[in-house]
């Protein structure tokens, strides 16, 4: 299968398939209240069946142009990833997301990772406008929203009850002719 290098630092971007079911289970179970902090991303693989069944239904998103996960290797291990949720080719809408254990933060590794989706989903399949939610309170999903050059669109108070816990999601877009502008801005200026 393929692997997109993301960089120099052995980081790579690869499909998750459900034959990765128990390395993926290792990567949730190394990170797991790390992940689940804003999210319960993961929350239901608690075995390699599990994790297998889990791993199945964005193989079928997939397969159905619905949605898709992508992992990230860093050095050979799996330390994350960033998934298409609800793509609509049709009406040109997608959601973007992403999730990492503590040994994959602070490198850039959904950043970089997400610049090939997003260049992906807008110029090879017409893409105009792709959402990122997060929790007010995950700064660094937040900061990632900011690094790729979104919009914050508003606030959803208190929509998302997670932990007993009723957080505020923000929701944040971009637009197919703002990425096109961004990445011709950072074209002219490498030059």
């Amino acid at each position: 299968m393929y692997a997109i290098s993301l960089g120099d630092d052995g980081a790579e971007l690869r499909p998750l398939e459900p034959w990765h079911a128990e390395e993926f289970l290792a990567h949730l179970d190394r990170g797991r209240e790390f992940i689940g902090q804003f999210i319960p991303f993961g929350a239901k693989a608690t075995d390699v069946a599990s994790t297998r069944v889990m791993l199945q239904r964005y193989a079928d998103m997939r397969a159905a142009d619905t949605g898709s996960l992508h992992g990230l290797w860093l050095d050979g291990k799996l330390v994350g990833g960033v998934l298409f949720l609800n793509f609509d080719a049709e009406r040109g809408n997608s959601e973007v997301g992403c999730w990492l254990e503590p040994d994959g933060t602070g490198r850039g590794l959904v950043t970089r990772a997400m610049r090939v989706l997003l260049d992906w989903a807008f110029e090879e399949r017409g893409i105009h406008r792709i959402e990122w939610i997060a929790a007010s309170g995950n700064e660094p999903s937040l900061n990632v929203a900011r690094r790729l050059g979104m919009s914050r669109d508003g606030v959803r108070r208190e929509s998302h009850p997670y932990r007993g816990v009723r957080h505020d999601l923000e929701v944040w877009s971009l637009l197919a002719p703002e990425w096109r502008e961004a990445r011709a801005r950072a074209a002219h200026n490498d030059h």
